[in-house]
């Protein structure tokens, strides 16, 4: 009798890690109503968290090195804080969707395993998660 000899492929294990920052920044939304508490210049203190996905990489075990994305998210702080965000190229309506779409811009390009982007205001228990064009598909 002879045995069935396949061969099973080891799982390729996916994982995703992240990042965390923070920024305290001001903005507007001047396109809102007379007397609406957001037209005028107002404050929040932000959570950003950008999340990589993919199989950790020989010989390091990384799917991406976290310095390298410590040192891109922190790039994009030194932007953002303490910044009127209406001023920013690409910011003229800062709102949190529009806040995620402006970081994945910039990290996409240097990291092609971006999965998902979620800006926080924690004071106030709003966020917003971007999962890129497919959709986190």
């Amino acid at each position: 009798m002879k045995r069935n000899r396949r061969r099973v492929a080891a799982a390729v294990p996916l994982m995703e890690i992240r990042y965390e920052f923070g920024f305290d920044a001001a903005h507007r939304f001047p396109s809102m109503p007379r007397g609406h508490k957001y037209r005028g210049v107002h404050g929040h203190s932000f959570r950003v968290e950008a999340a990589l996905r993919g199989v950790p990489r020989l010989p390091s075990g990384f799917v991406s090195d976290f310095a390298r994305l410590e040192k891109a998210c922190l790039g994009l702080r030194g932007k953002l804080d303490h910044a009127l965000l209406n001023e920013l190229e690409g910011l003229h309506n800062p709102s949190l969707e529009n806040l995620c779409l402006w970081i994945w811009g910039r990290l996409s390009r240097r990291f092609p395993g971006l999965a998902r982007v979620t800006v926080r205001r924690d004071s106030l228990g709003q966020s917003c998660t971007y999962l890129g064009p497919g959709g986190g598909r």
